[in-house]
């Protein structure tokens, strides 16, 4: 399909030249951005906080939420502490920069995002994230004693693989470690919670820092970063956040009044991806599991077909234009069961 612009935000539904179509791309994992309920409780919120809020969040007129977000998302995501910033990208530049001029050495991930690759530098790209992984732990044990910083993504949205840091542990037991991971896609998709993977990859051995973007599982225009306490005032002491506005006030206390909204989204979600796994384990076109809403498709001709049958997926060249196309299949909250359905007798259609 050519590139199409429209004039209202993007649902279950589309319509392009007249005609509607369902949509099985983007990031809004959890369709919460299009949910009427959270709709309704964010016109409140704007209500009481305004549009915006354009103030630093060291001016001498501060408001709560801002503490009360960062507190309650910290300590459900078992992290110390927690810094909220106007976007992901900005989360991003934050953390690799209260990391890099401390580390020795710096290794980073094939599909590390941008926002946490330090400037000058670029990600093993000739390498695929197994590979990078041996690399570093083969490095690791040549090397005498020295900091090292990893970074790299809880998951890669492209191939749409989970990774796994446990082995960053052993690293540990010889290097000082700092390890930085983008969360932007885990939080809201990955694991039962919403809070995406610190708990998972904490270690009293390394100094943990995980960023990343609300926009999209969690819908919020805002960005995060979560660590050590130590780590997060050294954050808060830069000119970056202190200069900077942060988030919508207004979408981070929907966000607190919406707790439960959330989690019965992401109950929903983990059922869809389980039924569409499910239903789809036996087609070879299809790369993907249950535990990430998003399914790679190798056939380039399913693109069209999809399009005839009234569905758009996510197919475009990556990471260049002159990259052959990525195609996936992604799932969301705000679909409904027969949507799947629908889609996968259109997949056992195709397939041969």
């Amino acid at each position: 399909m050519k590139n199409q612009y429209l004039d209202s935000g993007i649902g279950r539904t589309i319509k392009v030249e007249g005609k509607e179509y369902l949509y099985f791309s983007g990031t809004s994992y959890l369709g919460i951005a299009q949910d009427k309920t959270f709709l309704n409780a964010l016109s409140d919120n704007l209500f009481l906080f305004g549009a915006n809020h354009g103030q630093s969040r060291i001016n001498n007129i501060r408001l709560n939420v801002f503490d009360d977000f960062e507190n309650h998302f910290a300590q459900k995501a078992r992290s110390e502490s927690a810094a909220v910033l106007s976007s992901g990208y900005l989360a991003g530049i934050a953390a690799w920069r209260s990391l890099y001029k401390d580390a020795d050495e710096t290794w980073i991930a094939p599909d590390a995002h941008s926002a946490i690759v330090p400037d000058n530098l670029s990600p093993s790209i000739q390498l695929d994230f197994i590979q990078w992984k041996n690399h570093c732990i083969e490095l690791s044990e040549s090397l005498s004693p020295r900091k090292i910083l990893l970074i790299a993504n809880a998951v890669d949205p492209f191939t749409c693989e989970i990774h796994d840091y446990d082995w960053v542990k052993e690293i540990a037991q010889k290097h000082d470690v700092s390890l930085l991971i983008d969360d932007s896609h885990a939080f809201g998709a990955i694991g039962k919670s919403i809070y995406g993977t610190y708990q998972k990859w904490t270690d009293p051995n390394i100094n943990l820092l995980v960023s990343g973007s609300l926009g999209k599982g969690l819908g919020l225009p805002a960005g995060i970063i979560l660590g050590q306490e130590s780590q997060i005032y050294k954050i808060k002491a830069t000119p970056l956040f202190g200069g900077a506005s942060p988030g919508s006030p207004a979408h981070l206390k929907t966000f607190l009044d919406m707790e439960n909204l959330y989690k019965k989204k992401k109950s929903w979600l983990e059922d869809a991806c389980g039924i569409f796994a499910q239903e789809t384990a036996n087609i070879a076109q299809i790369k993907g599991s249950r535990n990430f809403p998003a399914f790679v498709y190798t056939d380039d001709t399913w693109v069209n077909e999809f399009e005839k049958a009234g569905i758009i997926t996510s197919s475009f060249p990556y990471p260049t234009p002159e990259s052959p196309s990525v195609n996936r299949i992604v799932i969301s909250a705000f679909h409904e069961l027969e949507d799947l359905m629908y889609l996968n007798q259109l997949i056992q259609d195709l397939a041969p």
